[in-house]
């Protein structure tokens, strides 16, 4: 099918696992892990060829999944294509943010006057104030199949008055393989509705996720005085908790172990 064609197209082969904490490792089509500071050496005399771009869909193609996809929709959220071949459609992203967001402080809640007029209430004011977002966020967000990740990520920021670099922040797609939940991080440039159309409506099949950008080199320059010190405070908490949750762990096998000797200490070996 057409639909099934273009989605294997626009899988990538770096996944990361759930369990692996999203560390600086991917999951190659091999069934393989592989660290990225593991850079192998290339094989010698060996040209490289230049992998073949996939041909875009035509306007008849986009209309004929369009079509496929509003059909499996349950509730309004279908997509609409336009004149121009471009489309519209709806997205739903899961704010999982481990560690504060920035915002203006003393600022009122954002109003539909203000939505409509494209007001930026952070602009209001240079005082600033830290918090957690709730890790069960959802926003649902009306985009174009022009809207790049970038635009989705500086969206979400707006919509949420986080006034932090969009560089600290990365737009992941989340599936599910083999029973293990997988994490792709997208590129500045795909386009989120697309790969939605591609995979259907089933948020099961493709979810997206708004993370902290951990990969690649930490831009410290981007963070003010009060941020860093907050990362700090963050950073010593994080420490203790995983000191517990490992002492807590450890402590549960002793106990087995003693358990089972214990059990074991009347009967011959």
């Amino acid at each position: 099918m057409l639909v099934d064609d273009l989605w294997q197209r626009s899988m990538s082969s770096g996944y990361c696992s759930l369990d692996e904490e999203l560390e600086d490792c991917f999951f190659t089509a091999k069934t393989t892990f592989f660290r990225s500071a593991q850079s192998k050496a290339p094989a010698k005399n060996v040209t490289p060829t230049a992998e073949e771009k996939p041909k875009a869909p035509t306007v008849q193609e986009i209309e004929q999944i369009i079509n496929s996809y509003n059909a499996k929709v349950t509730n309004c959220f279908v997509m609409k294509l336009n004149e121009d071949g471009t489309y519209t459609g709806f997205i739903k992203v899961h704010l999982k943010l481990r560690r504060p967001v920035t915002v203006p402080a003393g600022i009122r809640p954002q109003s539909i006057y203000d939505a409509l007029k494209e007001v930026n209430l952070a602009d209001m004011t240079d005082k600033r104030t830290s918090f957690y977002l709730p890790l069960d966020a959802v926003k649902q967000l009306h985009i174009s199949s022009t809207t790049t990740v970038s635009e989705v990520i500086q969206g979400l920021l707006k919509k949420f008055m986080v006034v932090d670099n969009p560089q600290k922040f990365a737009l992941f797609k989340e599936m599910q393989r083999d029973g293990q939940v997988l994490f792709q991080k997208l590129s500045l440039t795909e386009y989120p509705l697309y790969l939605r159309l591609l995979a259907g409506p089933d948020t099961d099949v493709l979810s997206f996720v708004l993370k902290e950008n951990e990969t690649g080199e930490v831009e410290w320059d981007a963070f003010s005085i009060p941020e860093l010190q907050n990362f700090l405070m963050i950073l010593d908490r994080e420490e203790k908790d995983k000191i517990q949750q490992v002492q807590k762990k450890y402590s549960k096998f002793k106990q087995r172990l003693e358990e089972t000797l214990k059990e074991a200490g009347g009967k011959p070996g």
